[in-house]
C-alpha cells in the first residue's frame, strides 16, 4: 500500500521515524512535510494526507501532531476521510476493522518511539472484515458527509 504521511513541527521529530516503520512494514511511505520544526499549521497538512487519499495516490494516512486530535479532527472533515487518533494498539487495529479507519492520528508529544512502532504496525496489519453490521454503520456515516 502507499501511505501518506505528514508532520506539523511538533509531530516532525518522530517523522522519519514512522517513513522507516511504514517502509519495515512493506509498504511505500509518500512524505508530505513537513520538513522541519518551523510551525506550520496542523490542518494543512490533515488536507494534504487527506487529498492524497481521496486522489487515490494513497489507501492511508499516518498524521502526528503534538497530541494527536487537532489532526484528526481536521483530516475528519474530509469526505471519505476516517480518522482517529489512537495511542493503545487495540484501537489502532480495531478502527480499521470495525470503522474503515483510513487515517491513524498520533500524538507526538505523547507516544514514544516503540509505542509509535506498535500503532503503525497494527494499523498497517489490519483489514475492514465488511462484516454486514459495520458496513451498515458505515452507510449511516457516509450519509451525515451528504
Amino acid at each position: 500500500m502507499k501511505i501518506a504521511v505528514a508532520a506539523d513541527h511538533a509531530g516532525f521529530p518522530l517523522k522519519d521515524k514512522v517513513l522507516d516503520v511504514v517502509r519495515a512494514c512493506g509498504h511505500e511511505p509518500i512524505d508530505l512535510g513537513t520538513w522541519s520544526t518551523d510551525p506550520v499549521d496542523y490542518p494543512d497538512l490533515a488536507e494534504a494526507v487527506g487529498s492524497a487519499i481521496q486522489a487515490g495516490a494513497a489507501e492511508r494516512g499516518v498524521l502526528l501532531c503534538g497530541s494527536g486530535v487537532g489532526a484528526s479532527v481536521a483530516a475528519t472533515k474530509l469526505r471519505g476521510i476516517r480518522a482517529a487518533v489512537c495511542h493503545d494498539t487495540y484501537s489502532a487495529h480495531q478502527g480499521v476493522e470495525h470503522d474503515d479507519l483510513n487515517v491513524l492520528a498520533l500524538g507526538a508529544r505523547i507516544v514514544g518511539s516503540e509505542l509509535l512502532v506498535e500503532l503503525i504496525t497494527a494499523f498497517l496489519g489490519a483489514r475492514f472484515t465488511n462484516e454486514p453490521r459495520h458496513v451498515r454503520r458505515l452507510a449511516k456515516v457516509a450519509a451525515f458527509e451528504r
